[in-house]
């Protein structure tokens, strides 16, 4: 029996490759089951995070607690982590794991520095005009503490706001169960020590919905930001949906995946561990494999059958793989590419002959890895490109986490008095288009006096 579940194009169209909103999906019984036990009553999820929402809005940091003792199951004396343990968290690393942590914030540093995010101003245009950039004030950055903790997490987010010259960030991170502030780690100490290599100002121990709540409208402990980046569980994206407005967000992260383009002279092996590597993130996890070969299907499917015992989150893999993921056989690269660009994937590996080929005609990712020695592995962590990408089809019309993530644009004029007079008119027959009298006036009283400067 295959250990990918194998589709036609016309198949995967239907089923694989469908795109489900988030609001549509369904929702486990046994989910709802323990929503109803936590509120008293039965609950959505939506409605779930709007009550604590609410509650962290009117009670601030008396609800904080209540939330996290319910839901995180701790008593926290106080939410943030002093800075001295912080660092200290830093610098008790081993030194491998230290370097390699330095050598991530190196990396992801100097790719951010070099995008092009700088003010212009132009006089083509009659006086000056221009857009000026300024950074973001205040960031909260989310770093979910489920399954495994996320360190390069804290540098892709952290990392390119500092380059935009933030002045304040702050992460939220869920506690530990068993924190206890003076003799453990109140948060993973990878985590804890990646927010000292990134510099980041304050960490709080809270999570979930109403860690969102705290960021979104600020609380006795922790400030209210302008902006909310990074990803999380199902409520932290919901929460982050109803209190966009109210603060910026990034996106609305879903479930990871990972699309590979493959043809017969992939190494299946390699394909193989790529696979496994995005399954074992999740169970809602998708790893796809899209190629005209079935003869590599075969292999790689081999493969995943001798890997899968050795990896030490089997139970999880088996269940992204029995899930989201799968295989499609396509006629040809030419229809793998069109489906590839349908769906829009956060992750597209192309592990073809001659993958470069293909890149000028891929139009929807998040993020490309072009042949088999960039694989996604090196994005999640090192690479330099940032690994908060957009999901869920996203990729259509979103990006990848940035420095323009971390400013604000705003427009500049300063017209001088001729070309003033020449677009007046102009402004107030446009005025009257829309019945916007106070405007049109606007413009005119200004020919009127410049008529009467020049009589």
């Amino acid at each position: 029996m295959a250990v990918l579940r194998r589709y036609t194009p016309e198949e995967a169209r239907a089923t694989l490759l469908r795109r489900v909103p988030i609001d549509e999906r369904e929702v486990p019984r046994a989910l709802l089951e323990s929503l109803a036990q936590t509120f008293g009553e039965p609950v959505t999820p939506d409605q779930a995070v709007a009550r604590i929402l609410a509650d962290v809005r009117r009670r601030g940091d008396a609800a904080l607690h209540d939330w996290t003792e319910r839901l995180d199951h701790v008593r926290l004396p106080m939410f943030r982590v002093p800075d001295a343990q912080v660092q200290a968290a830093l610098e008790a690393l081993p030194a491998d794991l230290r370097a390699s942590l330095t050598l991530a914030a190196e990396r992801i540093r100097a790719f951010h520095a070099r995008e092009p995010v700088t003010s212009w101003l132009t006089q083509d245009l009659g006086g000056t005009l221009g857009m000026l950039i300024r950074p973001l004030e205040r960031v909260g950055i989310y770093i979910p503490g489920g399954r495994a903790p996320l360190p390069s997490t804290v540098l892709m987010t952290a990392i390119p706001a500092r380059v935009a010259g933030v002045d304040r960030v702050i992460m939220v991170t869920p506690p530990r169960p068993e924190t206890r502030y003076g003799d453990t780690w109140p948060a993973h100490p990878a985590i804890l020590a990646a927010a000292a290599l990134a510099r980041v100002d304050e960490v709080y121990l809270v999570g979930g919905a109403q860690a969102i709540a705290a960021l979104a409208y600020g609380t006795e402990s922790i400030p209210q930001v302008d902006k909310i980046v990074g990803p999380g569980n199902l409520f932290v994206t919901l929460a982050k949906k109803q209190v966009f407005g109210r603060v910026g967000i990034d996106g609305l992260a879903g479930p990871t995946e990972t699309l590979i383009l493959a043809d017969e002279t992939a190494n299946p092996a390699w394909v193989a561990a790529d696979l496994l590597a995005q399954a074992e993130h999740d169970p809602l996890a998708a790893a796809i494999l899209l190629t005209p070969s079935e003869s590599l299907l075969d292999a790689v499917d081999a493969a995943l059958a001798a890997q899968i015992p050795q990896r030490a989150r089997r139970a999880i893999i088996e269940a992204a793989l029995a899930g989201r993921s799968g295989a499609v056989l396509t006629r040809d690269l030419d229809e793998a590419l069109a489906l590839a660009n349908a769906y829009a994937a956060e992750h597209v590996a192309l592990a073809v002959a001659d993958p470069w080929s293909l890149v000028p005609r891929l139009r929807h990712a998040g993020c490309v890895f072009v042949g088999e020695h960039s694989y996604e592995v090196l994005g999640d962590y090192l690479a330099g490109p940032n690994h908060v990408l957009p999901t869920d089809g996203t990729a259509r019309f979103a990006s990848a986490l940035s420095v323009w993530d971390f400013v604000k644009r705003m427009g500049l004029v300063a017209l001088d008095p001729a070309t003033a007079r020449e677009l007046g008119p102009h402004a107030a027959r446009l005025a009257d288009t829309e019945a916007l009298d106070a405007h049109a006036a606007a413009a005119r009283i200004r020919e009127a006096g410049a008529v009467q400067q020049r009589a």
